[in-house]
């Protein structure tokens, strides 16, 4: 599918997110919203969080796909330190999983072939293949962004300094937060060094799926099976979608626009209005 990058203003948004395995939706749409995505390498590992394990569906009900990793006596490691246990065969359930369940899903000859490669190859530290698994997913999507590591800034802090101080190292001047962020961030103290902050309020889109009744919050890897090409729009609010075509996509090319209506990314009728589509995360 074609690339998409975003158009230039004066307003530099920053992401800062951990690695995780496989992400959801919502972690794609945050990377979407973005100029600068800063990934945060350099914190604890999180034991019982994402980095290590995503949620696909099955006939059965959502599963659980989990990477084991090495935490017994290794001192707090950082999620750019932790270990895989390789005795464990992963790869090999992890890949049958895929094939068990979405081999009957329109796009899955489309993109098994990232996963066989992805699980064909020898991982040591979850670092390495979650940033594999990030990459290999966002060329599927067509994503580009500017990628920064933690680690590689040289900013210290507790946590919120250590945020606005990310956001001030790779110049921006707004910062995209998950909802989450509302529990823990002071937004004056973002305010207070020039840096605007806005708190994801993500509505999931409800789309084609295999095995009965539609289950949210799964991996993007069931979205991408289920829908190819339309994935990446499909991932993200509705009213984004309508401005991301108007964004990259000229009023004068009516084949194209006809072809985005078949698709059921836009409505004949839907007036699309010339705005930025940060403006409407």
């Amino acid at each position: 599918m074609g690339v998409m990058q975003k158009p230039v203003d004066s307003c530099r948004v920053a992401v800062i997110l951990q690695p995780s395995y496989l992400p959801w939706l919502g972690y794609f749409a945050q990377l979407h919203r973005c100029d600068v995505f800063v990934v945060y390498d350099d914190v604890q590992f999180d034991k019982h969080g994402w980095r290590n394990r995503n949620r696909i569906k099955t006939p059965q009900g959502p599963q659980w796909l989990t990477v084991p990793v090495r935490t017994y006596k290794q001192d707090w490691p950082t999620n750019r330190a932790i270990t895989i246990d390789n005795t464990q065969h992963w790869r090999k359930k992890h890949l049958a999983s895929l094939r068990q369940n979405y081999a009957k899903a329109p796009f899955f000859a489309n993109y098994v072939g990232l996963f066989d490669d992805l699980y064909s190859r020898d991982w040591t530290n979850l670092f390495d293949l979650n940033m594999a698994s990030f990459r290999m997913l966002t060329q599927a999507l067509g994503i580009v962004r500017e990628i920064r590591f933690a680690s590689e800034l040289g900013v210290a802090g507790d946590t919120v300094e250590r945020l606005t101080a990310i956001c001030q190292k790779v110049g921006a001047n707004h910062f995209f937060e998950g909802h989450a962020g509302k529990n823990y961030i002071a937004d004056d103290r973002f305010r207070s060094a020039g840096i605007d902050i806005e708190y994801q309020d993500y509505k999931h889109p409800v789309y084609p799926q295999l095995h009965g009744v539609f289950v949210p919050y799964l991996s993007i890897v069931d979205l991408l099976f289920n829908c190819g090409p339309k994935a990446w729009t499909l991932s993200l609010p509705p009213c984004v979608r309508r401005h991301e075509l108007r964004a990259y996509v000229p009023i004068s090319a009516p084949f194209m626009w006809i072809f985005f209506v078949s698709c059921g990314f836009v409505h004949m009728g839907c007036v699309i209005p010339r705005a930025h589509p940060r403006s409407y995360a």
